[in-house]
């Protein structure tokens, strides 16, 4: 195994440190592990919380600040934060107008942050929303789920929900946002490697040299099906045509197209992708009225990537334009 760590042990708190170092915007507890953005809370305005495992940055923790998240909970690597830190991540953000969490379909995640609502309804009255995301087509339930996966969408739904949080709406209208978004969004991954967890010390699972995984999940669950490796053109067949075929997208579509890397996927490569992506789309008379290139949503050092196609409206769109200041995620300031 070859990292830049110290100890497998403390990778998350050391990372969480270096985060607080280059990042003096944001207000980050080590001890408590939470990311919180230095002006919260914001009076008036809806708090926004994610969280999920660590392994994936810059989720979530890249996404804290102006127009996005109030505050993030990463958990241990591709594990899911405890109830205690997201309550407290849930009280340092309430201004009084309620707080939303954003929770990615994985069984740990749903039941803690369900948790962590409970005791802060009971204990400070803090009205709290949930939006689960569930955008995943390639399986139905996997290992870690009961229902599809929360993968790609959770970047653009925390964008368009904070967005809406920032311009003052009520929690009813930024969880109708979020709710919209989710049930837009379609995704769907593939690994061409493993990727090695600090604390395990191997790869999670075995790819040959000419194999390559469709249908992954981002903590390297195996996915819908083993093939030899192919071609970009017909990776991206693989990966969009149960994308299309799922919501379904239509002629006409205007759409937001996320192309993902996995963490160890360079950007040439991505950008390689996308061009075939847009080949697909364009001939299935889709315009890609908005895009996002990059390594968002991560799994370590596992090379692959992720599509995801989000259906637009006049209100989304104006929503994913509004101006973001974040680590990650940066534009219109």
């Amino acid at each position: 195994m070859k990292k830049l760590i110290n100890d497998p042990a403390e990778v998350v708190d050391a990372a969480l440190a270096g985060m607080a170092a280059a990042h003096p915007e944001l207000r980050v507890d080590v001890k408590q592990r939470i990311v919180v953005r230095a002006d919260a809370p914001v009076a008036g305005k809806v708090g926004l919380v994610s969280g999920g495992g660590s392994g994936h940055e810059p989720l979530h923790g890249g996404f804290v600040g102006l127009g996005m998240l109030d505050a993030a909970c990463p958990g241990e690597i591709f594990t899911s934060p405890v109830p205690d830190q997201i309550q407290a991540a849930t009280t340092a953000v309430d201004a009084g107008a309620g707080v939303l969490h954003i929770v990615k379909n994985y069984t740990g995640d749903v039941m803690n942050f369900e948790m962590a609502a409970e005791l802060t309804a009971a204990e400070t009255g803090t009205q709290v929303r949930a939006v689960v995301v569930s955008d995943d087509v390639a399986v139905q339930d996997s290992l870690y789920t009961a229902g599809r996966r929360g993968v790609g969408a959770t970047v653009i739904l925390e964008k368009m929900a904070g967005a809406a949080a920032e311009q003052g709406r009520p929690l009813a209208e930024v969880a109708r946002i979020a709710e919209a978004v989710n049930a837009r969004s379609r995704s769907m991954g593939m690994a061409l490697t493993s990727c090695t967890v600090p604390a395990v010390g191997h790869p999670t699972f075995e790819l040959g040299e000419n194999e390559m995984e469709i249908g992954i999940g981002i903590h390297g669950e195996p996915g819908r099906v083993r093939v030899p490796l192919a071609p970009a053109r017909d990776v991206a067949q693989m990966l969009l045509e149960p994308i299309l075929a799922d919501l379904p997208f239509t002629q006409g579509d205007r759409v937001l197209c996320f192309l993902n890397g996995m963490g160890g996927t360079p950007l040439i490569e991505l950008y390689l992708m996308f061009d075939e992506v847009t080949r697909i789309l364009r001939g299935h008379g889709i315009h890609i009225e908005r895009s996002l290139v990059g390594s968002y949503v991560t799994s370590l050092e596992m090379a692959g990537c992720s599509i995801t196609v989000t259906r637009l409206d006049e209100e989304l769109t104006a929503l994913w334009d509004a101006p973001v200041r974040t680590p990650a995620l940066r534009w219109g300031i």
